[in-house]
């Protein structure tokens, strides 16, 4: 299954992160926003659904770029992971339970999905 996330990234060099609602698999667990990629959408199409689902915001494709992937430890998702810096309205917390601006090298102390774990260190890495 393939799967897209976004590190949306503000002014201050900040990644939001959001909080897996109870009820979910990896519930409490902190996640890079996105979700699934349908049949006939492409990868930036899917981000921009689950952006507004998720977040309320919108987002032009062309202010994404590739930032890394990983996959499950069992592999049977990809995930694609986009940095995006610029966005229209301010991100809420529409499907998470939390959402929280975080400095890139502090993304190891929120617990994630198994994932997203190597996205976080790519993040943490590049500064």
């Amino acid at each position: 299954m393939l799967v897209v996330a976004v590190a949306l990234v503000n002014a201050e060099g900040e990644v939001l992160v959001a909080q897996r609602p109870a009820g979910k698999q990896h519930a409490g667990l902190w996640e890079f926003p996105g979700g699934k990629v349908e049949a006939g959408e492409t990868p930036r199409a899917a981000l921009g659904r689950e952006l507004r689902e998720e977040l309320g915001i919108e987002i032009d494709a062309a202010a994404l770029s590739p930032a890394a992937f990983s996959e499950s430890p069992d592999a049977s998702i990809v995930l694609l992971l986009y940095r995006c810096r610029s966005w229209r309205r301010e991100p809420r917390a529409l499907d998470a339970a939390d959402i929280r601006w975080v400095a890139p090298d502090m993304l190891g102390a929120f617990a994630m999905p198994p994932a997203d774990v190597p996205l976080a260190a790519a993040l943490a890495a590049e500064r």
